[in-house]
């Protein structure tokens, strides 16, 4: 295998093509560092936070392959993924993921010493998370903890404390990886029932689409509350406007359960975070 096709593979492992997953964890952890911030956050926070979210969801990925491979074997979708084929062996994929974690590590030292204790935490929910599928009925619960690590980072970097907004952004966030994880479930419900996987989508059943409109209600209530909280106005307002339109359609799209209007709906959560973000942004900017 030449260089090039390793390097083909490593970027495969960590869904290089696929950026619609670190845009998801991405949109909450900048909304966080404006609201925090109160104005256009410091340049080298963006840096950081940026360069550190792609990173340690890149480690994630790694994570996930090396602990799934043996239930992916069994799934269609997931197949042909690097471990699973075996084209790339598990030494080093855990290689691949500890670099991407020590890189994003060096970069929390560039913090202070509350967002460096965070991303501890941070780490640890990030390799949990795909054993919680063998046992617990909601894995997409802990995902949500995962991916929602980066808002308390925020505002620990920016007010060297986390206020109890940043915990109701928590929880909006959470709502809204249970939402859009739940649609994406819904694509593998079959081939996990199969192989004993545990999903929200499995453990809702003919509740799921219900489910899932009611987790995007409470993630919007939350990060409406999170406005109340910040002082935020119209612009903010209009972005969580924009937000619930997309989340209703996304319920449209999943009412069938068929399997291509479930991956469409996941596919498209990042434009819903994206405006939620540009609400924040834009309400700063321009306060009414």
């Amino acid at each position: 295998m030449t260089l090039r096709d390793r390097w083909s593979l490593y970027l495969d492992l960590i869904r290089w093509n696929r950026p619609q997953g670190w845009l998801l964890c991405l949109w909450p952890v900048l909304a966080a560092l404006w609201l925090a911030s109160g104005r256009l956050p410091a340049v080298d926070l963006l840096l950081i936070f940026t360069l550190g979210t792609f990173l340690m969801r890149s480690a994630g990925c790694a994570v996930n392959d090396i602990a799934d491979r043996e239930f992916d074997r069994h799934v269609k979708r997931t197949a042909q993924r690097p471990i699973t084929s075996g084209r790339l062996s598990v030494q080093e994929a855990i290689a691949v993921g500890v670099v991407l974690a020590l890189i994003s590590f060096v970069l929390v030292l560039f913090t202070n010493p509350l967002t460096i204790g965070l991303s501890f935490g941070a780490l640890g929910v990030a390799i949990l998370y795909p054993f919680t599928k063998r046992f617990f009925a909601m894995p997409q619960a802990v995902l949500g903890i995962a991916f929602s690590f980066g808002i308390p980072m925020a505002y620990a970097a920016v007010q060297d404390q986390v206020p109890a907004q940043a915990w109701w952004l928590v929880l909006g966030n959470i709502a809204w990886v249970l939402a859009y994880d739940t649609e994406y479930a819904m694509v593998d419900r079959d081939d996990d029932l199969r192989i004993g996987m545990r999903t929200s989508a499995i453990t809702l059943g003919r509740f799921d689409v219900i489910g899932i409109a009611l987790f995007y209600a409470l993630c919007l209530a939350c990060w409406w509350w999170v406005g109340q909280q910040a002082g935020r106005g119209l612009f903010y307002q209009l972005g969580l406007v924009a937000a619930a339109a997309q989340a209703v359609w996304h319920v449209v799209l999943i009412r069938h359960r068929d399997r291509e209007g479930c991956f469409r709906a996941f596919r498209a959560n990042h434009w819903l975070g994206m405006s939620v973000w540009l609400g924040v942004v834009l309400d700063v900017a321009l306060p009414g």
